[in-house]
């Protein structure tokens, strides 16, 4: 049970690290359209989110897949600008089904390369051999996937109290959480290193 709560719990405390606030950028981006009566859409979002970002340290586990890690900070925020741009665009427009598509898309990739970052982590703290990582790699990615569930929570509760309390309406607030988002994505995919040569 020792063992479990440690994979657990550095999958859960992964999104309190103060590095990961693209991870938060990101889940407020994807998250922002919704309200709490979205649940299932949302579920399914975070279900691809949490699925890719398992696989992709799967693979990474294995030496199947490796990727520089510049190129995963450079990719990040692109994807987050992507999905804040999405919300700009598409505010006001139906089509539900078109939406949930590209960003289940968009969701995916992000696990995939948020994956595919946070395997570096998690192959410093598990044995070496490639076939005892995997209990460990379940563990670890259940409890990411609770601690997406809390971030995804107190984002909709907070959009619930802003848009009550405030009167602000569902547009303003996607609007200025997706201008928000990419305000702070721009400079980061500036400042990215794979720029510099």
């Amino acid at each position: 049970m020792s063992d479990f709560w440690i994979y657990f719990s550095s999958g859960l405390q992964h999104l309190c690290n103060i590095n990961a606030y693209t991870d938060v950028l990101f889940l407020l981006a994807l998250t922002v359209p919704y309200e709490f009566k979205a649940w299932k859409r949302i579920l399914i979002l975070i279900s691809l989110f949490t699925a890719a970002h398992t696989l992709a340290v799967l693979l990474s586990v294995f030496n199947i897949v490796t990727i520089k890690a510049s190129i995963i900070a450079f990719i990040i925020p692109i994807l987050i600008l992507i999905t804040a741009l999405y919300n700009i665009i598409s505010v006001g427009k139906s089509g539900k089904k078109d939406s949930l598509i590209f960003i289940a898309i968009v969701a995916s990739l992000f696990g995939l390369f948020h994956g595919l970052g946070f395997s570096n982590y998690f192959n410093t703290i598990v044995p070496n051999k490639p076939t005892d990582k995997l209990l460990p790699l379940f563990e670890s990615a259940l409890g990411f996937g609770v601690s997406l569930l809390i971030v995804v929570l107190l984002a909709l509760l907070l959009a619930y109290v802003v848009q009550t309390l405030l009167k602000f309406t569902k547009r303003d607030w996607l609007l200025i959480i997706s201008a928000f988002v990419v305000g702070i994505v721009i400079p980061m995919i500036i400042r990215s290193e794979i720029w510099v040569k």
